[in-house]
Formats: structure tokens, C-alpha cells, sequence
């Protein structure tokens, strides 16, 4: 047989097989728009791919939060069991995405101050953050000193080097930190930095920053608590939380210690009512989160004070006893227990 005969042979074959099926038990061996993964696909995937709130969400060492159980909200999506149709779930993530609002905040050093220590003298910058948009009656106000701020960079080059190379840090200087030409040209400086830090997406929801602008603060108010100064606490928690809402709007969770120590000290003030309202505040926050760590015991909390309130307690109640046959745990904080583990170093 000669080679032109064999090769005329091997085409007939080629043209008359039929293309082979997809083995079934493998859908994503084809491209099709009808299976996720494939090129084709443009509905929503769950559990694969974060949500987006205008930005991809962080994961992991971006997270604000204290505890080592804070994760990132998940909540309202649907679950991979959902019988929803593509057209219900695209539905689903378009109301989604319609509530979404960034929030864009702008940084100010308003004052200096020069703050004499028993041997030294330093220079006290205030910080004044607004979230900008709209009209901001909650704007936040911290001081910080130069030293605080260059911890920040060098916490900031070690973790983010490359992504930090636009960003101009303030000069050290040997001598005349204490002029008034100095702490004026200072100002500017460490105002045009923070702006800089912010509009780096990554830094701006890193812990360094945002511990940065509300430890000190919550050190202190968290301090205050276990040493049983409730009302200090409460001052200096109710200062720190409209900056801590501002700077974790992509994680709303991270803000739960901070309202379950209000709650405590309202409780033990004897101001039911007001703990009552901010454990509600505390609840949204951890809407459809059983796992937090906070969950049972604020819940266990708010079924108190309901009881004491001559509020409707049982639903409640009952969302505490689910989360407890579906998450057993041998002996659970109370939460008080909780909050006064909390910034312990």
C-alpha cells in the first residue's frame, strides 16, 4: 500500500468519526456558558469568588479586627445548595451591589501642640479624619507624634515595600523640631503622607494603618474596662468607634468588640436600655455569623436584657439555641469574659 493511499485513508476516518462527547461525570472538560469556570461564564460564583463592594475584599492579614476568628463579611450570599436560576442570582447580586457605598475619608493635621515629659519635649500632632460626601458630624480625632508615625513606615516598608515607593515620609532632623517654621512644614507633610497611605488600597485596610489610627485609644479604653472604670471606657470607646466604622466599612464585624464592651458597660452602669440598643447594633453586624466568636455570648447577653426590659425575649432565645445545637461548645465565655480578653498586649 502506498504512503498516498494510507494518508487518504487516515483523513476519510478523521471526517467520518463523530467529535467525541465530554465524558458527563466532568462538565467543566467542555467550555460552556452553562458551567462556572469556563471561559463563556458570566454569572455569579459562590464561595469561589469574594464578594466585591466596588473593590475585591481582603482576606486574611488585611483584616482589622482583634480577634483571631475575625473574618470578612460573607453574609447574605447564597449558599452552593440554592436552587436559585442564574437570572435569580444575577438579580440577587445586582441589589447586592446597588447597596454598596464607598467610603472615601480625608485626613487633616488641624493643630500641633508641644507636650513636656519629665525629660524630654516632643511635638503632639491632631489628627482629624472626615469621611467626605456628605456632611460628617461624627469626625474622628486622635494625636500622634512623629515617632508614632514612623513606626507606621517602617511596619508599612517591611510588609508593603514596593507598593510604597510614590510615598514620601517627613524627613527626620536633628535639630530645630521644635520651631514653629518646622512644626507648620511638618504638618503639611505628614497630612500629604496619610492622604498618600490611604490611596493605597492594600494599606488602608491593613492592620498596621488602621491599628495605627485606633489602638492607642482602644489600649486604653479596653484597660479601663477590666479595671472597672466603665464610665472612662465608655467615653473613650464611644470616641474611637465612629473612626473605627470609618476605616473597617469593608468589614463591618471588626467593630463587634468595640459595641459588646459598650454593652458591658452600659449593663454593669446600670443603663439597660442604651446596652440593649447597642447589642442590636452589635447583632446586625453579625448577621447570618454563627461562627463569630461573639455571637452566643452577645446573644446570651441581649437575652437578658430582654428579660429585664419586659422585651420579647424569645426569638432571641431561640436563635441562641440554634446556634448552640448546630455549634456545640464545652463552656462558652460570657461576654464579658470576652471583651476584657481583648488588647491584652
Amino acid at each position: 500500500m502506498s504512503p498516498l493511499t494510507s494518508q487518504t485513508k487516515r483523513q476519510r476516518k478523521s471526517t467520518v468519526c463523530p467529535q467525541k462527547t465530554p465524558n458527563p461525570r466532568w462538565p467543566w472538560s467542555m467550555a460552556s456558558l452553562d458551567h462556572p469556570g469556563s471561559p463563556g461564564w458570566t454569572g455569579p460564583i459562590s464561595q469561589c469568588t469574594p464578594r466585591t463592594r466596588q473593590e475585591v475584599l481582603p482576606s486574611g492579614p488585611d483584616l482589622p479586627c482583634p480577634g483571631p476568628e475575625e473574618h470578612l463579611e460573607a453574609q447574605d450570599s447564597p449558599s452552593s445548595n440554592s436552587s436559585m436560576t442564574t437570572r435569580e442570582l444575577q438579580e440577587h447580586w445586582q441589589r447586592e451591589k446597588s447597596g454598596w457605598r464607598h467610603v472615601k475619608l480625608l485626613f487633616e493635621i488641624a493643630s500641633a501642640r508641644i507636650e513636656e515629659r519629665r525629660v524630654s519635649k516632643f511635638v503632639m500632632y491632631q489628627v482629624v479624619v472626615i469621611q467626605t460626601g456628605s456632611f460628617d458630624s461624627d469626625k474622628a480625632v486622635v494625636e500622634r507624634r512623629y515617632s508614632d508615625f514612623e513606626r507606621l513606615q517602617k511596619a508599612l516598608l517591611k510588609r508593603f515595600g514596593p507598593e510604597l515607593e510614590d510615598v514620601a515620609f517627613p524627613r527626620k532632623r536633628l535639630t530645630g523640631n521644635l520651631s514653629a517654621e518646622t512644626i507648620c512644614e511638618r504638618r503639611l507633610e505628614l497630612r500629604d503622607y496619610l492622604r498618600l497611605l490611604y490611596a493605597v488600597r492594600a494599606v488602608r485596610r491593613s492592620r498596621e494603618f488602621i491599628d495605627f489610627l485606633t489602638r492607642p485609644e482602644l489600649r486604653e479604653a479596653f484597660s479601663c474596662l477590666r479595671a472597672g472604670q466603665y464610665a472612662r471606657a465608655l467615653d473613650v470607646l464611644g470616641g474611637v468607634l465612629p473612626l473605627q466604622e470609618k476605616l473597617t466599612a469593608h468589614c463591618p464585624s471588626a467593630t463587634v468588640p468595640v459595641l459588646c464592651a459598650m454593652l458591658v458597660c452600659l449593663r454593669d452602669l446600670e443603663r439597660p436600655a442604651e446596652a440593649f440598643a447597642v447589642g442590636e447594633r452589635a447583632l446586625q453586624r453579625l448577621r447570618a455569623r454563627e461562627s463569630h466568636r461573639y455571637y452566643a455570648p452577645l446573644l446570651d447577653a441581649m437575652v437578658r436584657l430582654a428579660y429585664a426590659l419586659g422585651k420579647d425575649f424569645a426569638s432571641l432565645q431561640g436563635r441562641l439555641d440554634d446556634s448552640q445545637l448546630r455549634r456545640p461548645t464545652h463552656r462558652g465565655f460570657t461576654l464579658k469574659e470576652l471583651t476584657v480578653r481583648e488588647y491584652l498586649s
